[in-house]
């Protein structure tokens, strides 16, 4: 008989490693605390508008390409997929935009006027990216990071020797260009994987081939119509879904979990997955003697930044702003600072805007604007109504003086969230919003294990363990976590 699966959580990764479990003829149950899929992804909708509640940025259309091709699928069949053009506007001060062109030969001339010969630079930096692209994402980030042998092999020590892993990124980009604003939007990419660029291996410069050459993309709908062809695909595999589960307990027997419980049900369980948050599994979900890491390991873990974000709904059309913009008018210096070395709230961080009603008509009323504004912060911090309301407003004047038009007095919904909400809605470790940092000591083999060491059964996915944050990586989690119950357990396929 097929063994049963039961995944705690409907995330990326909890969705990617249900279809690919079910593709391999288990029998697959998703257990999600929330009444609908997606994880950080979902949405919501408020006065005919619509909200994704987290990620906005859709990079490496390869890997969604490649996920759903695993089922005979394409993106196609799930959501209309169009690139942004510009694929984002960076903002540098009053009347300082630049609009990074999804052409590289336009975004190369752009870069000229800024310092000369940096076309030509550009072009031996993508080339070495490329490289690393293709290394990185088609070989590196599939290892399941369980022992060295599996980097042991002439030709990938020779790729990795190649691919500049203990060189630091901000090391790697200065030796390219020296301008600052093409430095400071070379470097962007490198913020989303919630690290320094001085602490990220210059490795990570396949961001930026994913950025320049792959491009920027947007599903028509919205972030979570992505969520919803995973489930639909999961689905039509015969994966289980049950909502409203929040998972309180597990049952052991003979060094193994034999049930998920929750808190008005229980899953009987041949096989473990764990896609939500690793630590409170962990912590919370496991008693001490099971456990792959102590209390100690956690605490010095170096985490991605939390997020502060609104949710705003605007009625009326917005000037000087596109799809995604970058507001980069202060230095980042003591905004880094105060996320990494120093925790505490910024004076002056810079911030993210995404309007996406620029592009997509369905997520807002007609003549109206659907505006997600992201400042990244520190984990693990004091989150309080007045200290949102701090930062909306000190946002806000920044982002009307800079784009010259009132904003406030415009706005018909809104809605903050953050660490708090982290930690409430998805037992976010410390309230982080995007996992571990991409640090060289948190790479690979050095990230929590996506096994338990404790229980014959129970493993985990998502961005917690291998490879790392953000969207595309989860749907490879999934994938790698998949494969190897696969092969531990194939003998209970199908007999």
């Amino acid at each position: 008989m097929p063994k049963n699966v039961v995944i705690i959580g409907a995330g990326f990764s909890g969705l990617s490693a249900a279809s690919y479990l079910a593709q391999a003829g288990f029998n697959v149950t998703v257990v999600e605390k929330h009444e609908i899929a997606g994880g950080r992804a979902r949405f919501f909708q408020e006065q005919g508008f619509t909200f994704d509640m987290g990620p906005s940025w859709y990079w490496m259309p390869d890997v969604f390409d490649r996920y759903f091709a695993s089922f005979g699928k394409k993106v196609s069949d799930y959501y209309e997929l169009v690139r942004l053009d510009p694929s984002y506007s960076v903002v540098f001060g009053e009347e300082q935009f630049l609009n990074l062109p999804a052409s590289l030969d336009q975004l190369k001339q752009l870069f000229e006027t800024l310092e000369e010969g940096s076309s030509q630079m550009l072009d031996k930096f993508l080339e070495q990216a490329a490289y690393k692209y293709q290394v990185g994402m088609n070989q590196l980030v599939y290892k399941p990071g369980r022992s060295l042998t599996e980097f042991v092999s002439a030709r990938l020590l020779y790729d990795i020797l190649r691919m500049d892993v203990f060189k630091s990124f901000h090391k790697h980009i200065r030796s390219f260009f020296s301008h600052d604003k093409i430095i400071r939007i070379m470097e962007f990419p490198i913020l989303l994987l919630g690290a320094l660029p001085q602490n990220t291996p210059a490795l990570y410069s396949l961001m930026n081939y994913a950025d320049i050459q792959l491009g920027t993309w947007y599903p028509m709908g919205g972030m979570h119509k992505i969520v919803a062809g995973m489930q639909q695909l999961a689905e039509d595999l015969g994966v289980k879904f049950e909502f409203g589960q929040n998972v309180t307990s597990f049952g052991f027997e003979g060094g193994k979990v034999s049930e998920v419980i929750t808190e008005s049900n229980s899953f009987s369980a041949d096989i473990v997955v764990g896609s939500a948050d690793y630590h409170f599994i962990e912590t919370q979900l496991l008693p001490p003697t099971y456990r792959n890491y102590s209390d100690t390991y956690w605490d010095q873990r170096a985490m991605a930044p939390s997020s502060l974000l609104y949710y705003l709904g605007i009625n009326k059309k917005l000037e000087n702003l596109h799809h995604h913009n970058l507001f980069f008018d202060e230095d980042f210096t003591p905004h880094a600072k105060a996320i990494y070395s120093d925790p505490k709230w910024p004076d002056n961080p810079l911030f993210y805007v995404s309007v996406t009603s620029k592009t997509d008509p369905s997520v807002a009323p007609e003549n109206y604007e659907n505006v997600f504004i992201l400042i990244p912060v520190a984990p693990d911090l004091e989150d309080t109504s007045e200290i949102r309301e701090h930062y909306y407003n000190l946002v806000m004047n920044r982002l009307e003086s800079l784009t010259g038009q009132s904003i406030r007095d415009s706005v018909v919904v809104k809605r903050s969230y953050a660490h708090r909400d982290f930690v409430e809605d998805y037992n976010a470790f410390k309230g982080n919003a995007y996992g571990l940092a991409n640090t060289l000591m948190q790479t690979a083999i050095l990230k929590p294990s996506l096994k338990s060491s404790k229980l014959k059964n129970l493993y985990y996915t998502g961005q917690l363990t291998v490879p790392g944050p953000g969207v595309p990586p989860s749907l490879i989690s999934g994938k790698v976590v998949a494969t190897e119950i696969a092969k531990e357990h194939r003998s209970a396929i199908n007999t």
